[in-house]
């Protein structure tokens, strides 16, 4: 119950605020979001297979989200920031998919 309580408050916090990235941040944002998803999909699957642990959640959400913005600066200063930015995006899409067809299979044994 605590996370969806945390999830609502930080919507009506981000609708209220509306807060803004910084310009030079921009290209990192959508990168750490999926960064960001991938852990909570993990952390959610880790959950119903009884094995969540906040410690290794915590860490693997910063962790994810610090080496996809990495990768991507990386990238950036190499001058092939999209092919990166793209290369971060399916790895981490398809760990995405595969955590949520496991949940699925968890929740709707299907």
């Amino acid at each position: 119950m605590i996370p969806a309580i945390a999830l609502v408050i930080g919507i009506i916090a981000g609708l209220v605020l509306q807060p803004t990235v910084p310009h030079a941040l921009e290209p990192y944002l959508p990168i750490a979001v999926v960064a960001a998803l991938d852990a909570v999909f993990g952390g959610l699957r880790a959950r119903l297979d009884h094995i969540f642990d906040a410690k290794v959640f915590i860490v693997s959400f910063i962790s994810n989200v610090l080496v996809a913005a990495v990768i991507v600066f990386i990238g950036d200063k190499l001058g092939v920031g999209g092919a990166l930015s793209t290369a971060v995006v399916v790895v981490l899409g398809i760990r995405i998919f595969g955590n949520a067809a496991a949940i699925r299979r968890h929740l709707f044994h299907a």
